[in-house]
């Protein structure tokens, strides 16, 4: 049991005959000539396996090359401040613009980045859902049953995981996308953070706490990821799809200034812009993250239910992600007066 998550855990896989995955997560071969460095949020790794095969395999045939790609994971905020103090990624996919816009600060990206690729440089969205127990013996349907004394929740640090960012601000959207005061967001998200045992520093490190060590009742995670627990799982664990959550935005981006010094532009490029493309949407879908193809989206339907989703900067009177960033999560942030409030 949990195997892939496992695997996934350590980056060690092999892949086809036509190409070798390393415990570095390198993809290569003798005929290859461009190596590409893609720092990814944590759990994407599945994803991202698949895609690079099935991008390299293309390249190949058009080109005659097969490049390298060497995929770096880890909590979505750590990443962006590795690049920014040097690891040389060609291209970016985090899990909050503000992550991407950090880098973007540190003079490694275009201005423009959102705007360079199509949809707001999102080949996909997701939203965060609940994973429970088989039965879900604590009834779990809703944001407001996550602060109930005898549910314990898992969910990683807003300070080092997107996926910790998104569900504190899904916490928090609950309350006021229905009309709730801001004192009433503050009194939920300090009773469900109360319920918190541990706060792992990225998404798939919360993913084993609940899924192999067993901790908790209920564990806050990415659409893409509960699918993967629920199938590692063999029927122990179900998803519960809460009427309300935050739409998820994990922008893709090309780190221009170290395409541009190391001569890997072209290939980076053609990289990001597979991504748009209807083999790669498949992909996408299958893996149980929502394609911002329409028509793709639409033939897998059925993967993906029908959820209100909202924007999290519709939570700040400006609607500028640096806001979103500012108040919730730095220093001394909402996060970090409601975590210390709410400790026992």
């Amino acid at each position: 049991m949990y195997g892939k998550l496992l695997l996934g855990a350590v980056a060690l896989y092999v892949v086809s005959a036509t190409a070798w995955v390393l415990s570095s997560g390198v993809i290569r071969d003798n005929a290859a000539q461009v190596e590409l460095l893609h720092v990814a949020c944590d759990p994407t790794r599945e994803l991202w396996r698949e895609l690079n095969v099935q991008f390299v395999r293309q390249y190949r045939a058009q080109t005659g090359h097969r490049p390298i790609l060497r995929m770096s994971h880890g909590g979505s905020a750590s990443q962006a401040r590795a690049v920014i103090d040097g690891l040389a990624a060609d291209v970016l996919s985090l899990a909050l613009w503000s992550d991407t816009e950090a880098v973007r600060k540190a003079g490694l990206l275009a201005d423009d980045w959102e705007n360079a690729l199509p949809n707001r440089s999102l080949p996909y969205v997701s939203s965060i859902v609940f994973v429970v127990r088989r039965g879900n013996p604590h009834h779990i349907r809703d944001w407001p049953d996550l602060a109930r004394p005898e549910v314990q929740v898992i969910t990683p640090s807003p300070k080092t995981s997107g996926n910790g960012k998104w569900s504190f601000l899904a916490i928090w959207g609950s309350v006021v996308w229905r009309g709730g005061s801001e004192q009433q967001a503050r009194d939920l998200v300090r009773g469900v953070y109360r319920q918190v045992p541990i706060l792992d520093t990225a998404a798939r490190g919360a993913t084993m706490t609940f899924a192999s060590k067993g901790i908790g009742d209920v564990h806050l995670t990415w659409e893409n990821e509960a699918h993967l627990e629920v199938q590692e799982a063999k029927g122990a664990l179900e998803i519960v799809y809460p009427p309300l959550s935050v739409l998820a935005e994990p922008h893709v981006a090309l780190v221009d200034r170290n395409v541009d010094s190391k001569g890997t532009r072209s290939v980076a490029e053609a990289y990001l812009r597979f991504l748009y493309t209807e083999p790669a949407q498949e992909i996408i879908a299958r893996h149980f993250h929502r394609p911002t193809n329409p028509a793709v989206l639409a033939r897998h339907r059925d993967l993906f239910p029908e959820m209100d989703l909202r924007q999290a900067t519709t939570l700040v009177p400006s609607g500028k992600w640096d806001e979103v960033q500012k108040r919730f999560f730095a220093e001394g942030g909402i996060f970090d007066q409601i975590y210390a409030e709410g400790r026992p």
